[in-house]
This record gives C-alpha cells, sequence and structure tokens, in this order.
C-alpha cells in the first residue's frame, strides 16, 4: 500500500524574495514546509548568490510551470570590469585582468548586439548536462569542456548606471535559458576590458511583479499560520499566456474526469491550446476543437 503524502491540499504561487546565500531548490523546500503542503516545485532556477523574484508554485499550480517557458524574465545586474573568472562571477578564481576601460558611449555601442534571437555559451559552472553529468560537476573537479552554443531570445539589454570606471549597471530582459553571466563574460570580451557579475537580482518574471514579492524571513515568520495563505496568487496567473474559455457546468464535470469538455466560444481556433475555468478557477489546459476542450492537463480544485 503506498504511503499518503503528507501535508495541506493548498495550492497556489508564493513570489518569494529570494536571499542571496540560498540555493532554489533550499528557498522551496522551506516555503513548502511553513505552508505545510503537499506538493511544491518552482520557476525559474536562480544561482545561489543571486537574489530576487523566485515564483514558487504549491500544489496544484505545479501543473501550470509547465506552460511558463516562453515567460520573459527581467534583472538587473553588475559587471566589473577589467578581471575574468573561472565562474564569470565573484566567487570563481581570476583567470585574467585588463587595464582597459571603456565609455559609457562605446558601451552602450556594444550592447545592441546582445539583443534579438542570439547564441549564447553556458558559464563553464552552470548545470548544463555534459555527457550525463552537470557542467558544475566536471568543472569543480578541474575538468574543461566545450559548451555549445544555445539559442536565446534577449528582449533588451540596458545601461542603468556607471557607479565608476570598474563597474557598470545593466538590465536584462530575456527569454527562458538565459546566464547573466554569459552576458558579463561575452560583454566584456566584447569591449576587449573582460569582465564578471558582482551581483544580479531578478525583478520579475513573465505576469508576477516585484509588488507580489515577500520576504523569505516574512514567510517563516508567519510559518504555519492562517495569515500565511494571505499570500497566495492564483494558480490561473501561470497561464495568462494561453486563451481563457469558459467551461459549462456539464463542461467543467467531464474534464474534471479527463474527458473533454463544452464551453463557450472564444477569441481560439481549431486545435488551439487553451485553458478552461469554471468561476474563475482552471479546470483543464488543452486543445480546443468544434466547441469542446480535449484535456491535456486537469486541475483538482
Amino acid at each position: 500500500m503506498a504511503r499518503r503524502k503528507k501535508g495541506r491540499d493548498i495550492s497556489g504561487w508564493v513570489l518569494v524574495d529570494k536571499p542571496a546565500g540560498l540555493t532554489s531548490t533550499a528557498v522551496v523546500n522551506k516555503v513548502r514546509w511553513c505552508f505545510d503542503a503537499k506538493k511544491a516545485g518552482h520557476a525559474g532556477t536562480l544561482d545561489p548568490d543571486a537574489t530576487g523574484m523566485l515564483p514558487i508554485a504549491l500544489g496544484e499550480a505545479t501543473k501550470t510551470i509547465a506552460y511558463m517557458g516562453d515567460d520573459l524574465k527581467a534583472y538587473e545586474f553588475r559587471v566589473r570590469l577589467g578581471i575574468s573568472t573561472k565562474t564569470d562571477d565573484a566567487e570563481g578564481e581570476v583567470i585574467a585582468t585588463s587595464d582597459l576601460r571603456p565609455s559609457d558611449a562605446e558601451i552602450k555601442a556594444a550592447l545592441p548586439a546582445f539583443v534579438g534571437d542570439i547564441q549564447q555559451v553556458p558559464p563553464q559552472f552552470s548545470a548544463v548536462k555534459v555527457d550525463g553529468e552537470r557542467a558544475y560537476d566536471i568543472a569543480r573537479g578541474g575538468g574543461e569542456m566545450e559548451l555549445a552554443a544555445r539559442d536565446l531570445y534577449v528582449e533588451s539589454l540596458s545601461l542603468i548606471g556607471r557607479p565608476d570606471a570598474d563597474h557598470v549597471d545593466l538590465e536584462f530582459v530575456c527569454g527562458s535559458g538565459g546566464y547573466v553571466r554569459s552576458i558579463a563574460r561575452d560583454l566584456g570580451e566584447a569591449l576587449g576590458c573582460l569582465g564578471h557579475v558582482l551581483w544580479l537580482r531578478r525583478t520579475w518574471v513573465g505576469p508576477f511583479d516585484i509588488e507580489d514579492y515577500v520576504r523569505l524571513d516574512r514567510v517563516e515568520e508567519l510559518a504555519r499560520t492562517e495569515e500565511l495563505d494571505a499570500l497566495l496568487q492564483p494558480v490561473g496567473m501561470a497561464l495568462h499566456a494561453l486563451p481563457e474559455l469558459r467551461a459549462t457546468d456539464a463542461g467543467a464535470a467531464r474534464l474534471r474526469n479527463g474527458n473533454p469538455g463544452g464551453v463557450l466560444p472564444g477569441e481560439v481556433e481549431y486545435g488551439d491550446l487553451a485553458w478552461a475555468s469554471l468561476n474563475g478557477m482552471p479546470v483543464a489546459v488543452g486543445r480546443y476543437r468544434a466547441g469542446e476542450l480535449h484535456p491535456e492537463r486537469v486541475f483538482n480544485l
């Protein structure tokens, strides 16, 4: 007989302001414990030293993570010019230095090359898999590898500050799979001065904005209290990129059982991926065909 999972059947999104020094998985585990939730996951890993927006899904919200793949993410970060490191951040061993310092105008002129559909090589210390192993495990063991460039969509890369000649502050908005450390490394190389990331902060992810942040210590302070549940954002927020269709009462009942169910007309074409709702709550995600939604994911809400 299978063991029953402990915890509450609670669903929604918690938008945590991740502190530095913790892995994304560690933050998820803390939040899951605080809510006493059966299931938890997150959308978009942040490096341990990074801070900012970490959307954490509880319960049925974990089923919506897969539909956030094309969502844009925004980062603010500081680059230390004149030094390159093994890890492309401040934690790594220095491997080269330069006395060259570009002007603001030179930096601005270099940024457009990193905007649009570009190719980006991940850092050596990254979670990319090489022959079944994580790149950071190979790198920590002293190995070096040729990592393949990957497609990345960058909506914008902007200069937002220049504290002094050695530092530059940038804002980066990109699609899935972008590495801020690679941007810092490649920009430094393009400018001829080298560079690495000193700090980075993710400011928003898709529909989730900074206004809805909650500090991790606040979540821990309210752990396992009624007040904590007020921090939850709706499950359906992560489905914002899909058209919404209103299910009929009978259609919702069929959808919940995994069968095609009737939906009211909406702005969709035959075969489009959409989500059905009843009284504002997600019922299912699936393909629209001739007045019915054929479910791929069903929500138990």
